[in-house]
């Protein structure tokens, strides 16, 4: 995948399709150890604990939509590419946590894309769904939680245009603030 926020994507759909109502975004950017970190966990169903190695095989999957199942083993393989490490924790009624590390400086790492749309889209086609998403970079941090989101709007829908419209500005500004 050419951007991290499709990769990011990617895992979030299979945590909505395995019945996540809540899940964590978290990345870190840490120059001085040169290190990008981003982690993804949920509360979904979880993989039977035979299971998350076959998760990596790209011609494993468990949905009926298609054969393949190659967000993973692409996530996996752009970790180790980039000079990085991969790991996938779950368990059976567990949820799931995926976590990735790049070196920040090596040439093959994806830019990270369009995160707020990402994100706003994630948020639109899942309005009951909690994401809590974490951005850091050096000691500067920006963090978005729909739930308190949700408590601000006063029983506006989420998916309001303007709402959306609003979360990836906020989103934009804030990341654009992180990376000065």
């Amino acid at each position: 995948m050419r951007e991290m926020s499709l990769h990011i994507m990617d895992i979030v759909e299979n945590a909505l399709a395995a019945g996540a109502t809540r899940i964590r975004l978290d990345i870190s950017e840490d120059r001085e150890k040169n290190r990008l970190e981003i982690i993804i966990a949920d509360n979904g169903r979880g993989i039977p604990e035979e299971d998350p190695e076959r998760l990596l095989d790209p011609f494993y999957t468990t949905r009926t939509t298609r054969r393949v199942g190659l967000g993973l083993s692409l996530f996996r393989e752009t970790s180790r590419r980039c000079g990085g490490t991969f790991r996938i924790e779950s368990g059976k009624g567990k949820g799931t946590r995926v976590a990735a590390t790049f070196r920040l400086d090596h040439i093959d790492l994806p830019p990270m894309g369009d995160m707020a749309g990402t994100l706003a889209a994630l948020i639109a086609g899942n309005p009951g769904v909690d994401f809590i998403y974490t951005h850091r970079a050096g000691d500067d941090t920006f963090e978005l939680d729909t739930r308190e989101i949700r408590k601000d709007l006063n029983g506006v829908d989420i998916t309001h245009p303007r709402i959306l419209k609003f979360i990836s500005s906020s989103i934009r500004r804030s990341l654009k603030a992180l990376r000065k």
